[in-house]
């Protein structure tokens, strides 16, 4: 089937072939977590982003790319992004990951932590960290750039289609999130950049570049 990015909790895995590596994308819980699971088809290695919740959808998600788990990264602390990590990390024996700043607010303490500019290195897959400060202190995005071919950006829940993540709350800053989207995705990566989010449907950059000022003009 063609990928579309449209999962919905309780249903199947949405896959995608990107040459090097196998896309799979799943949604969980109540809040429609996204879990996203990469994997060099080379090696076999294999990567989760956001253990965010039902371990045995998880597991049965490593299952499903070959049973091996390297890493997971957890994108930030909020709760509906990491309730399955413990479940998931005891089960597979996977290394996990997460912002530097972000760590004391895990239930699994990362063994390693992610600064801006840091590369994860899974099987032949390099990724680099992009450190997204405002919607947690610690939020990062990981980018994977195909061989001679487009990136491919886990943003988490610092940018959706329509606009960056919530920034309400104390201790959040939009002024913080805006600027390092803008200057940390949006100067950095080209139109076909793929955007896959912590919740919800997939976007590029390209189509949400055209929208940048109008975000910053309405403050969220």
């Amino acid at each position: 089937m063609t990928y579309t990015g449209d999962v919905q909790p309780g249903g199947a895995a949405a896959t995608r072939e990107l040459g090097d590596a196998t896309l799979r994308k799943l949604a969980v819980s109540e809040m429609a977590n996204n879990v996203y699971l990469l994997t060099c088809r080379r090696t076999g290695a294999q990567l989760m982003v956001d253990a965010a919740a039902d371990p045995q959808a998880c597991l049965a998600l490593v299952a499903e790319g070959g049973g091996r788990l390297d890493l997971v990264v957890t994108t930030h602390s909020h709760w509906d992004h990491h309730r399955a990590l413990a479940d998931v990390v005891a089960a597979t024996g996977a290394s996990t990951a997460a912002g530097a700043a972000d760590a004391d607010g895990l239930p699994v303490r990362p063994d390693r932590l992610l600064h801006h500019g840091d590369r994860i290195e899974v099987g032949d897959l390099v990724l680099d960290v992009l450190h997204l400060r405002g919607h947690t202190p610690g939020s990062v995005a990981l980018a994977w750039a195909e061989p001679g071919g487009r990136t491919h950006l886990f943003t988490g829940d610092s940018l959706f289609p329509g606009g960056v993540g919530n920034t309400k709350n104390p201790g959040q800053s939009f002024e913080s999130l805006i600027e390092d989207v803008t200057t940390r995705v949006f100067d950095v990566y080209p139109d076909d950049t793929w955007v896959y989010p912590g919740h919800g449907g997939d976007t590029t950059l390209g189509a949400e570049r055209p929208h940048l000022q109008e975000w910053r003009d309405r403050g969220w």
